[in-house]
């Protein structure tokens, strides 16, 4: 079993940036893909971005691409989100997510099913 923590969310002023970290525990020596996914107050979770397990794959959702970016430390089993020029409608709960290694059409993919491991999540207030 893995368990995720995510932390590093807030508040800041539009143009402003965040960056959140996802640190892994348990059974972390295989090999796992991650994503990040965020969901506003009556909205349903939407994809953000993923990294696969060797990090030579990086997905972002059009909505955030050019602004975020997703690395690895696989020495500190932590996943990262860099957020620069962060907009009002950013403003989410965050959640990162573990992939249990899979096939290249699926691995860092955009669909929550796909994930089997989840963070509880951490609040992104962005301010206008």
């Amino acid at each position: 079993q893995v368990q995720l923590v995510e932390s590093g969310g807030g508040l800041v002023q539009a143009g402003g940036s965040l960056r959140l970290s996802c640190a892994a525990s348990g059974r972390t020596g295989g090999r796992f893909g991650m994503g990040w996914f965020r969901q506003d107050s009556g909205k349903e979770r939407e994809f953000v971005a993923a990294i696969s397990w060797s990090g030579g794959k990086t997905n972002y959702a059009d909505s955030v691409k050019g602004r975020f970016t997703i690395s690895r430390d696989d020495a500190k089993n932590t996943v990262y989100l860099q957020m620069d020029s962060l907009k009002p409608d950013d403003t989410a709960v965050y959640y990162c997510a573990a992939q249990v290694y899979a096939p290249s059409t699926v691995e860092a993919g955009t669909r929550s099913s796909w994930y089997d491991y989840w963070g509880r999540g951490t609040q992104v207030t962005v301010s206008s």
